[in-house]
């Protein structure tokens, strides 16, 4: 990351994701734990150019708010949609889905995450290079 990119990041970057859910390096910085209720939880990801995290899903829905960069969102069986600064994404309940950076840029958001007593995440199936590099975007 540049130094003008530095002077654009709302949070720091946090921890290095697992590589096993992520395809390239991503960040995650967990701002808010499950609260209270243990109904949700807020955290940004930081995802280098081409990273992207494995086909998953959440038993709750998930909500992302994209605070910088180009990336994609993906869901099985659709075209990808290409997101950038300002767009959201409302994830409904147990949908395939994926998400991560373009080729030639970082990408960042914020994730709401709901949980269920079936957790938060049900992780799957890494995206592969093919499934990648072929993303069509509406």
């Amino acid at each position: 990351m540049n130094t003008s990119e530095n002077q654009n990041t709302i949070f720091p970057k946090g921890e290095r994701a697992s590589a096993a859910y992520f395809t390239g390096t991503a960040w995650v910085n967990i701002l808010v734990p499950q609260d209270e209720t243990g109904k949700y939880s807020i955290g940004n990801v930081t995802f280098e150019p081409g990273c992207r995290n494995n086909w998953h899903t959440h038993p709750a829905g998930q909500i992302l708010l994209v605070t910088d960069g180009k990336g994609y969102y993906q869901e099985k069986g659709k075209h990808a949609r290409l997101l950038s600064k300002g767009d959201v994404v409302v994830i409904p309940s147990n949908v395939e889905h994926w998400h991560g950076a373009t080729q030639d840029s970082s990408f960042t958001h914020i994730a709401v995450t709901n949980t269920t007593e079936e957790g938060a995440v049900k992780w799957l199936t890494p995206v592969t290079d093919e499934e990648y590099n072929s993303v069509n975007t509406y």
